[in-house]
């Protein structure tokens, strides 16, 4: 656990694995923090340099006011990899972390050399629908959304199990501020036109049960780059590393293994 100051930002990050070796980038979702992918990183191939960080409002990195823009998100994904002396990494990016990546690619091709598009899209949601989560957010902190947030995050099998608390606390325990800004910063963005540019390897990964951004609109997102691979966790909601790490961690293995970055 490292903290980098970014001047207007201080970020938490986290590196395991080899500190030699090919650097593999972690972004999680909204109301997450960095230990969402603790299941599948013993289960990744050896000799990777494995780098993990909580996005502005979340985990143990600073929580500046309220709203952030998708601009500011990247920018500070750009300046850390940059603090770290990282090149042409592979991304994995999970919902609004797969945003990000989007924009980095874009953005900064040096920084990425393939990238992996978990339970995201081009555009998730409505601004309506953001807005109203927002305004409920502020109303009545993130408690008043957790329940339906855990039904579309889980699948039903899992919300049965006691690890379900888990990460039910750790979404309630994140800042509502950081969640409002990260909120806003999602209902602004439309990568539609910038991803359909991008010819750089991509996998996508969707799960069958996901309520946040179901397969159809992850397939369709991965059609926006030419040669992109897709594939479905079936069983899994919108956290596959969570329920079917070992699934997770081989199909991931394999594209790292494909791509030539092991």
């Amino acid at each position: 656990m490292k903290i980098a100051d970014l001047g207007d930002v201080r970020i938490n990050y986290r590196e395991d694995g080899d500190p030699g070796g090919a650097p593999v980038v972690f972004a999680n979702s909204l109301g997450t923090d960095y230990r969402l992918w603790d299941p599948i990183l013993p289960l990744l191939p050896p000799g990777l340099r494995l780098i993990r960080y909580d996005k502005r409002g979340h985990g143990l990195s600073a929580c500046p006011p309220a709203p952030y823009s998708m601009g500011a998100l990247i920018a500070d994904t750009e300046r850390l990899l940059d603090h770290l002396g990282v090149r042409e990494c592979l991304f994995v990016g999970l919902s609004i972390g797969g945003m990000i990546a989007q924009g980095l690619a874009v953005k900064r091709m040096d920084l990425i050399r393939a990238m992996v598009l978990s339970n995201t899209a081009a555009r998730i949601g409505t601004h309506q629908m953001w807005q109203d989560r927002i305004d409920a957010v502020k109303a009545g902190g993130i408690e008043a959304l957790a329940d339906p947030i855990m039904e579309r995050w889980f699948s039903k099998a899992f919300r049965a199990t006691p690890e379900l608390t888990a990460w039910r606390n750790m979404l309630t325990r994140q800042p509502d501020e950081g969640y409002i800004g990260c909120s806003a910063a999602i209902q602004g963005t439309d990568f539609y036109t910038p991803t359909s540019g991008l010819t750089l390897p991509t996998l996508a990964i969707a799960g069958s049960e996901d309520g946040s951004t179901p397969p159809d609109l992850v397939r369709e997102t991965a059609g926006l780059i030419k040669g992109s691979k897709f594939h479905l966790i079936r069983g899994a909601g919108h956290l596959p590393c969570v329920e079917r790490p070992e699934e997770y961690a081989r199909v991931l293995g394999d594209f790292i293994q494909e791509t030539g970055h092991a």
